[in-house]
């Protein structure tokens, strides 16, 4: 019970100093959003002018046009773009990393290039995919799809090499097929580690979908910060950063979930 207080109450405490920290900001910067204006901006009300303002999230499923929608429409658009790339990152990283943890000559083979590639920014990757594919969805989802798929390439390749070699030596007795090896005896133990290389991916990919959109506009929740910036509506930009923050510790949360609940591990201390 205390420990649950605890949890309630000190994240409170951080959130008040954070915002005392905040409104230091600004009355030092000037024009700089004060927690209030924020507020306000955000959920209505009137400014400190007496002028009624309509928040962002006042009305978030408005859509006036193709280019005109609001935040729920803009963090979905991003959402689907971050799923197609960390599925395609699974389908192809999730093999890969299975054949590096079986076969030496393949670790050999693609070490080097996962060591090179690995740390590249991932806008470093952005022009190069949009001249490519033409196209922002295309370029979006290819360059959510390098960045995040070497989490999953090391940790399945590292589940596969925590497998105790006692099990593999059985497998080896009882004339198990490769197939056979690898769903009876790799991946029960890999699983975990698996969803951890998972969780580090989508957590990656949430990261790199805003600069993506910022870069190749269109519509996202990143390329709604960028336009309220040139809009000078620094209120909104800290409305957005707030909204990216809470939706990346939702999609951590979540995957956080299913990787305890595939792990053996942590169901064996229970």
């Amino acid at each position: 019970m205390k420990d649950r207080i605890k949890k309630v109450l000190l994240p409170m405490f951080v959130l008040l100093f954070v915002i005392q920290i905040w409104s230091g900001i600004a009355h030092v910067v000037d024009s700089f959003p004060t927690p209030t204006a924020t507020y306000i901006a955000a959920f209505g009300g009137l400014d400190e002018d007496g002028y009624e303002v309509q928040g962002v999230l006042e009305d978030p499923f408005y859509i006036e046009n193709q280019d005109d929608k609001g935040l729920f429409w803009q963090v979905l658009e991003s959402l689907k773009r971050v799923f197609k790339g960390f599925a395609l990152a699974i389908i192809v990283g999730v093999p890969i990393g299975l054949l590096i943890g079986m076969s030496k000559n393949a670790q050999y083979a693609f070490d080097p290039f996962i060591q090179i590639f690995k740390p590249v920014s991932p806008l470093a990757w952005l022009p190069l995919l949009l001249f490519i594919f033409q196209d922002i969805d295309m370029t979006a989802m290819s360059t959510i799809f390098i960045t995040s798929i070497w989490p999953i390439i090391i940790n399945t390749s590292l589940g596969v090499k925590s497998v105790n070699q006692d099990y593999m030596n059985v497998a080896k007795v009882l004339q198990f097929s490769p197939l056979e090896k690898v769903t009876k005896i790799i991946l029960p133990v890999a699983v975990p580690f698996i969803f951890t290389g998972m969780r580090l991916s989508l957590g990656i990919a949430w990261l790199v979908i805003v600069a993506a959109e910022m870069l190749t506009g269109g519509i996202g929740i990143g390329f709604w910060i960028w336009d309220e910036y040139n809009n000078l509506n620094y209120h909104n930009i800290i409305i957005g950063i707030i909204i990216v923050g809470l939706v990346g510790y939702m999609l951590d949360l979540i995957m956080g979930k299913i990787a305890d609940f595939f792990d053996y591990r942590k169901k064996g201390r229970a």
